[in-house]
């Protein structure tokens, strides 16, 4: 599925719709260049999983976890050198329970799970515009398909 949005809250909300399809054990790649609104999905995915505190960038302490109705580990792997790394972290321990989102996750795509859903955000032609692409893979895609991420977009 692919939408455009026309600004953050826009973005945030489609994240929400995806959000409420997610469940413990799921892994979101988010990937996008420097601005493109990958952080404002994630806060929107945390929301509907129930997380109230404010959601950051985790660029600079990599995990950021954080208390929902279903628990999110935010990571963004920018930093990391080798695929190596994202073990090291614990990343199979983050699956446990919780709704893993990974920005950048496209450079350490062959240590993540074959189901998962990809999330691609490019800047359109406004300042606030944004294309963002959605796929799932394996039993991901079904849930995908049942977004109303239209609905999310007219927020």
């Amino acid at each position: 599925m692919k939408i455009t949005t026309c600004d953050a809250q826009q973005t945030e909300s489609l994240g929400a719709a995806l959000g409420s399809i997610l469940r413990a054990g799921d892994v979101v790649v988010l990937t996008g260049d420097l601005g493109a609104g990958k952080t404002t999905f994630a806060k929107g995915v945390a929301r509907a999983l129930g997380v109230r505190e404010p959601v950051t960038s985790p660029t600079f302490t990599i995990v950021q976890e954080y208390d929902g109705d279903v628990p999110v580990a935010h990571v963004d792997v920018y930093r990391l050198e080798r695929v190596q790394e994202l073990h090291d972290l614990g990343f199979e321990e983050l699956l446990d329970g919780r709704v893993v989102l990974i920005e950048w996750g496209e450079s350490v795509a062959p240590a993540l799970p074959r189901q998962r859903v990809e999330v691609t955000l490019e800047q359109g032609p406004g300042d606030d515009t944004r294309s963002i692409e959605i796929v799932g893979s394996g039993a991901l895609a079904a849930r995908v398909a049942t977004m109303d991420a239209h609905a999310a977009a007219r927020d």
